[in-house]
């Protein structure tokens, strides 16, 4: 029974992924001001949750730079949450981790499945764990993330 759940969770993880990166449509949508671009290059942005600890994040593509910029400037709260496939090795950037966020599948979400949620350091004290029942597909989606700052990229 194990196998069948945790095939069910992957798929589930996965397609959570899928869906939080679809966009609802614009056409019944008011016209929004136009946003200059995101700069050449990543950003970087550190996310804290619910335990306080903090996390860096690298984000390379240009809307979701510019929607995490917003949400830093309380422009928007519409989805604050963090959510991408973990790496279980350390990033330059993300200094105190054994783990990282890819971040070509970094994105942004309001709600998500209850079995890709873990906070920072859980996901770190059970990271060889992840991957299997716990995060399964690696999937990770702290419910309570938040982005608190961008930093300078160095």
């Amino acid at each position: 029974m194990r196998p069948v759940f945790t095939k069910l969770a992957t798929l589930a993880a996965v397609g959570m992924m899928a869906f939080a990166g679809a966009q609802p449509s614009q056409a019944n949508t008011p016209a929004q001001p136009v946003r200059a671009a995101a700069a050449d290059g990543p950003a970087y942005f550190v996310m804290t949750d619910i335990t306080q600890e903090q996390f860096v994040i690298k984000l390379t593509k240009s809307e979701d730079i510019d929607h995490a910029r917003e949400l830093v400037a309380g422009e928007t709260t519409d989805r604050p949450h963090v959510l991408a496939r973990i790496v279980k090795r350390p990033a330059p950037y993300n200094p105190g981790w054994s783990y990282h966020a890819k971040p070509e599948t970094t994105q942004f979400f309001n709600e998500a499945i209850e079995v890709c949620d873990s906070t920072i350091p859980y996901a770190e004290d059970h990271l060889d764990e992840a991957g299997g029942a716990f995060l399964p597909g690696l999937v990770w989606c702290d419910w309570t993330s938040r982005l608190v700052r961008e930093v300078p990229a160095s």
